[in-house]
């Protein structure tokens, strides 16, 4: 795993404590609400709920994100095609009231091989609500008020180079949990995914559709390796791994691209 610490990506914590930059392994799996409450049950010994959530009656946040791609949506058919070097961009918030005061970052993730790499920016403070309630351009008024350096300059240049635009917000409901002994292998469960076709972070969201209903996406997230007793569970529960993307589901549900099957 040297090639983790080669890469200039070093975890960084941000004002809502989580981590601003990484580079690390996520795996993915679609578990009926069966499936989850055993396994939730099974990981109380060596896992607790993130602090961030900790004092939450339902231990839950929300996650809301506005997703770019260009107009052949290039994005969303190298995650189908299965390009092992890929990146996306999206801008996050933790909240869908958008008159709630939430920071909102600017953020480009994608595969490098095997790993997983994600960079954020924050939009500046004078302009955070400003860019959440934008209406009109907002991938300018992004290239206008995100903290500058790489992140913002590499939004600018697919800008201009590939024509990106805002296509997608996905919403879900976010439990975290991290190990007792370490923040090294980290544990999310997402459910009520939404999807809206929309332009801005927060649309009219009467429209949005239902994703995955019915189901939650666990995904465990770790730099060197998997505990033994995790993999224990998922030896127990049989459990396989699934190559799911939230966005291309969204996509699907809003029939945004043409079925070639």
């Amino acid at each position: 795993m040297s090639a983790v610490f080669k890469t200039g990506i070093e975890p960084r914590l941000d004002e809502t404590g989580l981590q601003r930059d990484f580079l690390r392994f996520e795996f993915k799996y679609i578990l009926d609400l069966a499936l989850r409450d055993k396994i939730e049950s099974s990981i109380v010994n060596f896992m607790r709920p993130d602090p961030i959530v900790a004092s939450k009656p339902d231990q839950k946040y929300v996650v809301r994100s506005l997703y770019f791609d260009d107009p052949y949506y290039s994005s969303y058919y190298d995650k189908i095609d299965g390009l092992i070097h890929r990146a996306k961009f999206r801008l996050r918030t933790y909240t869908n009231n958008p008159a709630e005061d939430c920071s909102t970052y600017l953020e480009i993730k994608g595969r490098q091989g095997q790993m997983v790499f994600k960079k954020r920016v924050p939009m500046l403070p004078e302009t955070d609500q400003f860019i959440r309630q934008a209406d009109g351009d907002i991938t300018q008024k992004i290239i206008d008020y995100a903290e500058p350096g790489y992140v913002r300059d590499r939004f600018r240049f697919d800008y201009l180079r590939k024509s990106i635009k805002p296509v997608m917000v996905i919403d879900y409901q976010r439990r975290p949990y991290h190990t007792r002994y370490s923040q090294d292998f980290r544990l999310t469960f997402d459910d009520s995914l939404y999807g809206l076709y929309a332009d801005s972070l927060h649309g009219n969201d009467s429209k949005k559709r239902s994703l995955l209903r019915g189901y939650t996406v666990m995904e465990i997230k770790f730099r060197a390796h998997i505990p033994a007793w995790f993999h224990s569970i998922i030896k127990s529960y049989q459990l396989q791994r699934v190559s799911v993307s939230k966005v291309c589901a969204g996509i699907n549900a809003w029939n945004l691209v043409p079925r070639l099957d």
